[in-house]
This record gives structure tokens, C-alpha cells and sequence, in this order.
């Protein structure tokens, strides 16, 4: 049932990091890759035809593209979707009182309106197929806490929990499954100056019961679970993979 051999997915964002951990772990499990990334995702890349899955990238910026043309390039390349991983974003840290409205837009453009639309333009395509994909959002453990000095990151993330659990309801009845992973404190390039900062980031493993970062390969199983036949009957759900973090 974690078998996905012969399924198409797009995973937004996987040059690098944890989008490139989740999209080596769905090859893994048999799914040929259409990636979506500013940055040619030449390691990925390479990766994944030594695997001999199929990989064909977008050249996209998703504060800015169009979702749909998105989708029907990665139609077009593979004939077909199976699973979108929303997994792109950015991040931009600032003390509230002087946060720009540039830094805010920046941001929700790119992990809030862009996982919607382009969750959209996946829906329409599941329908068109006639049959039931997948979707996964990446949320963020800020998508339960507030956080701090990074304000639209976090108004961002709480809007793709709900989103989520919006979007389950709406697409069940076509069998469309949409859930999100909420990672908790990552070794990516996102937490690079918390991991630069002796005295915050020895706080913050203080605070993980399993004591250490969390690594792209710890999304693996989640992300195969979510896109796979095994999680045919859960829905709505935001899945933590944080260490342990919420329950401290």
C-alpha cells in the first residue's frame, strides 16, 4: 500500500532541502518527479536518474507564476499528476513594529496563495483524470505557535493548516486527500542563523526531547504515507514531524 510506482508528482522546491529529501523519498517509492524550482535542482536531478525515475523541472517563481500553467506543463511531460507536494516557501525575519509590507507579501505570496492556487489547479486536474490524487501542504510548527520576528511566516503557515483542513472537506467527495507535514526545527537553509547562533540554538534543542535537528530524510515516511494508498482514509490532517517539539 506504500507503493507508488507509476504516479506522478509534482514537489515544489526541491533543489535543496526538505523538498528534495521528499521528492528523493517519493522516487523511492516509484514516483517519477516534476520539480518546481527557481534554482536548477541539479543535485535532485542527478539523483533521481541514477535512481531511473523520471524528472522533468519547471523554471518557476511561485510569488509570481501561473498555477495552472504549472500543472499543465508538469500534464504535459508525464501525461498526468498523481500527489503535489506544496512544499516552496520563504521566510523573512524582523521585529513586528518594524516588519515591511514588502517582507509581508513577499512571504504570503509565495506559502500561502501559491499553495492554494496551485492545490487548485491539481484538483481540476485529479477531476479531469478521474481519479484520486493526493495533495500534501508543508506547514510549519508555527502553524500552532506564534513564534517570534517573523511575523508573516507565521500568519502564512496558520493559513495552510487551515487551508488544509478547508480543502479536505470541499474535495473528499471527488477523493482527493489533502493533509499537510508540520516540520519542527530542520537543518535547512531556512534555520541556518538559528543554527549560527550558539546561545538560541542550544535553547532550541533544549526544548526537542529527541535532542537534535531534524534532517530532510525524517519527512521520508510521512511524505509516502500522505501520498500513498495507506493514508486512503485520513484527511485534514496536519502531521507534526518536530521531535517531539509540540509535546514538551
Amino acid at each position: 500500500m506504500f507503493d507508488l510506482s507509476g504516479r506522478v508528482a509534482i514537489v515544489t522546491g526541491c533543489d535543496t532541502g526538505l523538498g528534495q529529501g521528499m521528492a528523493l523519498a517519493l522516487a523511492q517509492a516509484g514516483c517519477d518527479i516534476v520539480g518546481v524550482n527557481i534554482v536548477p535542482p541539479s543535485e535532485t536531478a542527478a539523483e533521481l536518474h541514477r535512481m531511473g525515475r523520471r524528472f522533468h523541472d519547471i523554471a518557476a517563481d511561485l510569488g509570481t507564476a501561473a498555477a495552472e500553467d504549472v500543472v499543465a506543463q508538469a500534464t504535459a511531460a508525464f501525461g498526468r499528476i498523481d500527489i503535489l507536494v506544496n512544499n516552496a516557501g520563504i521566510i523573512r525575519r524582523a521585529d513586528a513594529l518594524e516588519f515591511t509590507e514588502k517582507d509581508w507579501d513577499d512571504v504570503i505570496a509565495v506559502n500561502l496563495k501559491a499553495v492554494f492556487f496551485l492545490a487548485q489547479a491539481a484538483a481540476r486536474q485529479f477531476i479531469r483524470q478521474k481519479t484520486a490524487g493526493r495533495i500534501v501542504n508543508v506547514a510549519s510548527l508555527l502553524s500552532f505557535q506564534g513564534g517570534i520576528r517573523v511575523p508573516s511566516y507565521t500568519a502564512s503557515k496558520s493559513g495552510v493548516a487551515g487551508l488544509t483542513r478547508l480543502l479536505a472537506n470541499e474535495w473528499a467527495k471527488y477523493g482527493i486527500t489533502v493533509n499537510a507535514i508540520a516540520p519542527g526545527y530542520m537543518a535547512t537553509n531556512n534555520t541556518a542563523p538559528l543554527r549560527a547562533d550558539p546561545a538560541r540554538s542550544a535553547e532550541i534543542l533544549a526544548r526537542i526531547p529527541l535532542g537534535r535537528w531534524g534532517l530532510p530524510a525524517d519527512l521520508a515516511g510521512p511524505v509516502v504515507f500522505l501520498a500513498s494508498d495507506a493514508s486512503a482514509y485520513v484527511t485534514g490532517h496536519v502531521l507534526a514531524v518536530d521531535g517531539g517539539w509540540l509535546a514538551r
